[in-house]
């Protein structure tokens, strides 16, 4: 294998968290290949869709707050030294039955790390554009918002390729093997080595990890976008990101306010989405087309909730998660493979506001073997028997 051929580091899949990774890698002064089948950004993995919700009041699991701490700072970093807006502030508005699991979750995450977190009377609920069950709690956090995915990930890849890494999109990984001294990569572009190898490819970790398969659940999940009655009242800067739990439904449906203006791929339409386990699929064959029962128990949410606010349906998409069995994330070395390859899989729908914390460890991972940053819980080991 010819020097050109050898990197460092090479990341397979250059989308949300390996975007990061060849970023930081690249930073420190390594040299980098990030490999990504598809072009940067598409839309048939996770990170399409315009927007993220990013928040700290963490009812998935407290301990992820040390990391979203980090992520908050990370984000801010990136965003100076590159001047480019990626988080917007917007509060994130919570809402559910009193004593709803998620609402539990969210007080007692703000309470353990001291996260502003304002309760808000019912019926002065957002101008009243959200109907309110007088049975159920509103919670307001502050310093909540959403980040840009597309954008971010271009970012960050474009800002790796200014330290120096090499980035191929369109290359579809065919295979890879643990050699005596280095990793190699077959690719529909050629055969690259490497010291150490780094596995991000989010739904597509089962088929290059026949180990991590039995334990990931790739889902089919349906995004929409409507079009407000009220633009102005949708607005940027008077209307929050929101998340409700139902008492009848699992997972939360969330939503966002019109993003008119805030880059190139975004509208004045107002995007609501269903977070939940949807109906489990084969990432490369994947029914895109969306039919009316996929949006049912949305149309139902908007019709209890914001039965005035939110007109016709315009636009729906599809993205994909890629549960773990606990829906918390795995990011560790790889058993078996004396430290030379990490991996980082099974984000359960909430992994994008963690993206650079994640690209961070991963270098720190594969440079030095450890992290600083607390990812105990989320070891590669606790699924096995």
């Amino acid at each position: 294998m010819s020097s050109k051929n050898h990197f460092d580091h090479i990341v397979l899949g250059v989308g949300s968290m390996g975007s990061a990774a060849c970023y930081y890698l690249a930073k420190r002064g390594h040299r980098v290949l990030g490999l990504e089948q598809f072009d940067i950004t598409h839309e048939k993995g996770s990170h399409g869709g315009e927007s993220r919700i990013i928040r700290k009041a963490y009812f998935e699991h407290p301990d992820y707050i040390p990391l979203l701490e980090r992520a908050y700072h990370l984000w801010r970093e990136l965003e100076e030294q590159t001047d480019t807006q990626l988080y917007f502030k917007t509060g994130l508005l919570y809402g559910g039955p009193k004593n709803h699991s998620v609402l539990s979750g969210v007080k007692f995450a703000a309470k353990k790390y001291g996260i502003e977190l304002h309760e808000l009377v019912v019926e002065s609920s957002e101008g009243n554009l959200f109907r309110v069950p007088s049975d159920y709690e509103l919670l307001f956090e502050p310093d909540a918002g959403f980040l840009l995915p597309e954008k971010a990930i271009r970012t960050f890849t474009n800002q790796a390729k200014v330290y120096g890494a090499e980035i191929r999109a369109n290359t579809k990984v065919q295979g890879w093997k643990l050699l005596d001294h280095a990793i190699q990569v077959d690719t529909t572009a050629g055969t690259f080595t490497c010291d150490r190898l780094l596995i991000t490819v989010g739904a597509w970790s089962g088929k290059l990890l026949p180990m991590v398969e039995p334990h990931l659940k790739v889902t089919r999940q349906v995004l929409s976008w409507y079009k407000p009655a009220f633009p102005s009242a949708f607005e940027l800067g008077k209307f929050p990101c929101w998340l409700f739990a139902e008492p009848d439904c699992p997972g939360v449906f969330y939503g966002f306010p019109s993003m008119k203006g805030v880059s190139s791929e975004t509208s004045n339409e107002v995007k609501v989405a269903y977070h939940h386990a949807g109906i489990k699929t084969d990432p490369d064959h994947v029914d895109r087309h969306v039919e009316k029962d996929d949006l049912a128990l949305v149309h139902e949410f908007i019709r209890r909730h914001l039965p005035g606010g939110i007109g016709e349906m315009s636009e729906s998409k599809t993205c994909l998660y890629s549960y773990s069995p606990d829906e918390h994330f795995v990011i560790d070395h790889l058993p078996g493979y004396k430290a030379k390859v990490c991996v980082a899989w099974g984000f359960s729908g909430h992994g994008f506001k963690f993206a650079p914390v994640v690209g961070e460890i991963l270098a720190d991972l594969a440079t030095t073997g450890q992290t600083a940053l607390p990812i105990g819980f989320l070891n590669a080991n606790r699924f096995e028997k």
